[in-house]
């Protein structure tokens, strides 16, 4: 039975989308975009906006009682290629080893300008 998770410090979905829905033990997190959930500011340098949503991604993790240790697959949507080492600089101070497995990609266009999203599979033990 698949049961949405109500992320209270997480940017509010604007479509027609849960921010995570857990399914038994396994947590699957929309893509998050690098939106303060208190202000809708979004930072303006990769490695701020980098932060924001690892930030976004642990409190919706927090609301389903998983960390970012749970995490075993993520997908980067990144704006150019380029970017790549300084979302990584931060991504790779953000989770510890064993690394999540990942993809990371480059998209024409991201809602809001964004620079980078995130989106993670978690396993609960």
């Amino acid at each position: 039975m698949k049961e949405k998770i109500n992320a209270k410090q997480a940017p509010v979905e604007i479509g027609a989308y849960s921010n995570a829905i857990k399914c038994g033990n396994i947590i699957f997190v929309s893509g998050q975009m690098p939106v303060n959930p208190d202000n809708g500011v979004v930072p303006l340098t990769i490695q701020e906006q980098t932060k924001q949503v690892i930030d976004n991604v642990r409190n919706i993790l927090s609301d389903a009682g998983a960390t970012l240790d749970n995490v075993v697959k993520t997908t980067v949507y990144l704006q150019e290629m380029y970017l790549f080492s300084q979302m990584n600089d931060v991504y790779a101070a953000e989770f510890s080893e064993p690394y999540p497995a990942r993809t990371s990609v480059a998209v024409k266009e991201m809602a809001k300008g964004a620079l980078v999203s995130l989106d993670v599979i978690a396993v609960l033990d």
